[in-house]
């Protein structure tokens, strides 16, 4: 893809391709490089070539400096999943699957997709200048996400099993969620030998089990509040409230 941008920035196409989609004004559609609502917000315009076909350009004074940051500012310092994993003791390979298990990437093809929750944690997608191998770079405020931490903590089994509850124990830190916990015991087992509050729910969980479908019970949403889901399926990110 020739445009009017690499011509004006004097930049390499594969660099200034990588700019672009850090910014999130164009992104990978198969082979092909396709504009984002923000590309066009910032001028960016389709053309065709009888030569080159379909292709880019952008206006002569586009800026790769992010919005609303001066130039002469230095840049946040952004964190890999292996300099993420190195704080918390894990291999880059479980933390990319972390990240996925709360919704903030998307394993592609080859490497790791940034998805829009991903995007408000502050990740950025990036391309590896050699093989072309798609990640993502977070801040580094990253590492003191209370979501991530206490995902961390349980994939370790080193979580506070205070902080929220267990189906037997009733104990969590809001006296509306004891109050329903005590009045609703989880006495049903299911086939997989989980023990759920009523009798709905344990058809629910059996159905799952007979289908083989990974889930998980009273999950907490990957969010600050202390909020849980009734059931939680992995594949596909999908929370299930009866």
């Amino acid at each position: 893809m020739e445009s009017s941008g690499t011509q004006q920035l004097s930049m390499p196409a594969k660099e200034l391709f990588a700019a672009l989609m850090a910014l999130g004004l164009i992104e990978k559609d198969g082979a092909a490089w396709i504009l984002t609502k923000e590309g066009e917000k910032r001028g960016g315009a389709y053309k065709e070539s009888p030569q080159y076909g379909k292709y880019i350009v952008w206006p002569e004074d586009l800026s790769l400096q992010p919005p609303n940051k001066p130039a002469n500012k230095p840049s946040q310092n952004l964190r890999t999943a292996t300099a993420i994993g190195k704080a918390f003791e894990l291999s880059a390979n479980k933390i990319n699957f972390i990240l996925s298990e709360l919704g903030w990437v998307n394993k592609g093809l080859k490497g790791w997709l940034v998805t829009d929750q991903g995007k408000k944690q502050g990740g950025i997608q990036a391309e590896d200048r050699k093989s072309g191998i798609p990640y993502v770079r977070w801040p580094d405020s990253i590492i003191e996400s209370k979501s991530l931490i206490e995902t961390i903590g349980q994939v370790k089994g080193t979580g506070d099993t205070q902080e929220g509850q267990t189906p037997d124990s009733g104990v969590n830190s809001g006296s509306e969620a004891v109050g329903f916990r005590d009045k609703f015991e989880a006495k049903h087992r299911s086939a997989d030998g989980h023990f759920v509050r009523s009798k709905a729910e344990m058809l629910i969980d059996n159905w799952l089990y007979m289908a083989e479908i990974v889930h998980a019970y009273e999950r907490k949403l990957p969010i600050e509040e202390d909020v849980y889901s009734d059931f939680y399926i992995p594949t596909g990110k999908v929370y299930i409230e009866y």
